[in-house]
């Protein structure tokens, strides 16, 4: 929750940002982007919020599979790991998840923003019902999830080798050790089957809060 706080706000946030200032480079003001410019704004609000965020995303995952006994708290995590490995480990992996939230965020919004241009292009309404954003979203999480997966394997390995035995390696190294000991589809897409039970309900809960909030908080100010 401490990372996905953050990182949640920054993303939209940040979104939001980058569609105006797109929006005005190619003159589109006040309406939908067209599909590349819709992309790349998805894509830079991800890297953004994942940039900003990347140590809780480590401190995070090295939580997960360490004993209990190993780490106290969160601040233990990061004082640990500053003091035994040393605080460029805090970025040990960035590079694969930024390569690897490029096409998730990037498809993510792309998809969402798409499928509700296309709602109000042929429905006649203005703004979808929560459900149909619900299921937006499920759509949106299903397609960036599935065309990053195999980078976020990649990037799980690197941030936690210092505790599960894995030697440090370049993400060349970590993806051809994968390949290698478990098989192209079953060590990259490993968990992917479980990932879109939660991916689509996770990414469909978390668009349609924020344009709901968006929709309220538009109408208090006015």
């Amino acid at each position: 929750m401490v990372r996905v706080v953050p990182y949640a706000a920054i993303q939209f946030s940040a979104h939001e940002e980058y569609k105006r200032v797109l929006g005005h480079y190619y003159g589109f003001r006040g309406e939908a982007l067209p599909p590349w410019p819709r992309l790349l704004a998805g894509a830079l609000a991800g890297t953004t919020a994942a940039s900003l965020t990347y140590p809780l995303d480590l401190v995070r995952a090295r939580m997960a599979v360490t004993p209990k006994e190993m780490y106290s708290n969160i601040f233990h995590v990061f004082i640990r790991i500053s003091r035994e490995e040393g605080l460029k480990t805090l970025y040990h992996g960035f590079t694969p998840t930024v390569l690897g939230v490029i096409p998730y965020a990037g498809l993510s919004f792309f998809t969402y923003e798409t499928l509700k241009s296309l709602h109000r292009e042929y429905s006649g309404h203005r703004q979808p019902y929560p459900f149909e954003r619900m299921i937006f979203g499920a759509c949106a999480g299903i397609i960036g999830q599935s065309a990053s997966y195999p980078l976020d394997v990649v990037r799980r390995r690197m941030q936690t080798a210092g505790v599960t035995g894995y030697p440090r390696a370049s993400i060349a190294c970590t993806l051809r050790t994968i390949v290698r000991e478990e098989g192209a589809v079953r060590g990259l897409y490993k968990g992917l089957s479980m990932n879109w039970l939660k991916g689509p309900i996770a990414v469909g809960i978390s668009f349609t809060t924020f344009d709901l909030m968006q929709i309220l908080l538009r109408r208090l100010q006015s």
